[in-house]
């Protein structure tokens, strides 16, 4: 996987995908800051999820931004997005680079460096540590500190991505620390005082 240090944003959707979310969505991708964006739909069934990654696919491959499916290689091969991203309970990576072939494949490890070496291992394409702050966006189980990248890149060269709470405030530190991408959610879409557009061009 390619690294473009210009595009360290790994942008995740909001739980909802409204109507107004698109106009804001292409918006954000204008910034030229985004490599990869992952929809993250919980409360959606497959049909809906698949209709609206599909919309998402065009807008994606516009801008040449990857578009990733959570938890679900079966709706990332149906709509053919350019890879997925497992959970520690979703499919194990062998069924899902099976259902996938040679796209990509993330890994979340939350705070493990046992994990990571486990995905690592799987060939995984990124691992996901976090989270490193505190976020409005999930329920905070791991917290993650710096030294987990740090320990990951003595023996990996897979890309890592930081993941919780990440804002304009907090993001330098951990491109500065080796994290490749930062996933980004409540800053960019439930910023109470920044329009999502005026949120991602604070990070520079």
């Amino acid at each position: 996987m390619k690294i473009n240090k210009k595009k360290f944003v790994y942008l995740i959707s909001p739980n909802k995908i409204l109507k107004s979310f698109y106009g804001d969505f292409v918006k954000v991708l204008k910034s030229n800051k985004i490599s990869f964006f992952q929809l993250r739909l919980k409360k959606n069934n497959f049909e809906n999820k698949l209709k609206i990654a599909k919309k998402l696919k065009k807008i994606c491959q516009k801008f040449k931004v990857k578009l990733l499916i959570n938890d679900d290689p079966v709706l990332a091969k149906r709509v053919g997005a350019d890879g997925c991203h497992l959970g520690q309970k979703d499919m194990i990576i062998d069924d899902a680079r099976r259902l996938l072939k040679n796209k990509i494949i993330g890994v979340t490890c939350h705070n493990s460096i046992k994990l990571a070496k486990k995905a690592f291992k799987n060939n995984a394409d990124y691992v996901a540590f976090g989270a490193f702050n505190s976020s409005n966006t999930k329920k905070i189980t791991y917290k993650a500190s710096i030294e987990i990248i740090k320990k990951f890149k003595k023996i990996s060269d897979i890309p890592v991505v930081a993941i919780g709470g990440i804002d304009n405030l907090n993001y330098e530190k951990l491109l500065l620390n080796k994290a490749d991408f930062l996933a980004i959610s409540g800053y960019i879409w439930n910023n109470k005082k920044l329009k999502p557009a005026e949120a991602i061009r604070l990070l520079k």
